[in-house]
């Protein structure tokens, strides 16, 4: 250990982090989270040099963030694989600069259950149409309706849906080569809204005349007209111009609850007093759903339709690998009554 440098956890995470200039906007963010919360770990320890640190330790800090230090809430095992695999990293870069032994990294514990590394969590397909119908009926064409209608007809990610300008819209499929109304999702990381792919996320994705009909009437109608930081014309704006990502995640976070909408609770709750109608509360009620449950269920309803796996792929910007692995909901028995009607049995 002779020829270690002595530097503090929270050095090391900034030089990390400032490494890291090849990285999607929100990967960082997601990792900035990450280690934040192992710095936090280090004060309390009082690990003020990283050339302290042993794969002891990171035992230690694997059930510390399992347990719910930090997030004060226990870690899925999921969420605890993507914590240690940040961990694994920033460990790897801190050998590379002296920080800590080389082979420390490979320490780092990943849960390894068969199967968790995947979240079951989605957005029932029918309960997804069930909600655009109530949203059609009572918030026609206003901002809630709006994101969720983009993200279930698109199955785009949230920072995609957050990332559209008025100018990337094709509401009357007028342009060259056009057969009807797209969208088009553009990476502009210097004007704020990177694409988690990049420039492989590019692409025009096909809309249907209602959702293009729906989006004119939102222009035209609620939308504030207001322009971002950057002079942009955001597709979906508040009055302080464009919509973040958490108020689009707190949108998917209220309607999903079918207290909401005035169905009885699942979880014997009431809704006049239960703490998950509250703002700040609703992401904790075990009916709501994220923008990624969306995806997943659009997914699921692609493959239920017998949809080609190759456009689906396309229109939702992940390899047919990953669609399978991360988002395709069905059931066994699903997949085994869509194959009967390939098979004469």
């Amino acid at each position: 250990m002779s020829n270690l440098e002595p530097i503090s956890p929270q050095e090391a995470v900034s030089l990390y982090l400032e490494a890291r200039d090849d990285a999607a906007a929100n990967t960082m963010e997601a990792q900035d989270y990450r280690l934040r919360a192992f710095v936090t770990w280090c004060d309390e320890e009082g690990i003020a040099n990283l050339n302290d640190l042993t794969g002891r330790h990171m035992y230690a800090y694997r059930v510390w963030r399992r347990d719910g230090g930090y997030s004060g809430e226990e870690l899925e095992t999921v969420t605890l694989r993507g914590d240690m695999a940040t961990m694994r990293a920033f460990l790897r870069f801190c050998g590379e600069i002296n920080a800590v032994p080389e082979e420390l990294y490979d320490q780092v514990p990943l849960p390894r259950t068969a199967g968790n590394d995947v979240s079951d969590s989605t957005l029932d397909p029918d309960h997804a149409v069930e909600i655009l119908d109530y949203l059609e009926r009572f918030e026609y064409a206003n901002r809630r309706h709006i994101i969720v209608l983009l993200l279930w007809h698109t199955g785009c990610r949230v920072g995609e849906l957050r990332a559209l300008d008025l100018g990337d819209l094709d509401l009357d499929g007028n342009r060259p080569r056009a057969d009807g109304p797209a969208i088009h999702f553009v990476h502009r990381p210097e004007k704020g809204t990177p694409l988690k792919n990049q420039e492989r996320s590019e692409r025009w994705n096909a809309i249907s005349e209602h959702v293009a009909q729906t989006l004119q009437e939102y222009i035209d109608g609620p939308r504030e007209t207001v322009v971002d930081e950057f002079g942009r014309a955001a597709l979906i704006t508040t009055r302080h111009g464009r919509v973040s990502i958490s108020a689009c995640r707190d949108t998917l976070y209220r309607v999903t609850r079918p207290c909401w909408r005035g169905e009885k609770c699942p979880h014997d709750r009431d809704p006049d007093t239960c703490e998950w109608t509250h703002y700040a509360k609703m992401s904790k009620c075990p009916s709501a759903r994220s923008p990624h449950d969306v995806r997943s269920g659009r997914v699921t309803a692609h493959r239920l339709a017998d949809e080609d796996r190759a456009l689906v792929a396309d229109r939702m910007n992940a390899s047919e690998e990953i669609l399978d692995k991360h988002y395709d909901r069905r059931s066994e028995r699903q997949k085994a009554e869509q194959r009967r009607r390939f098979f004469a049995l």
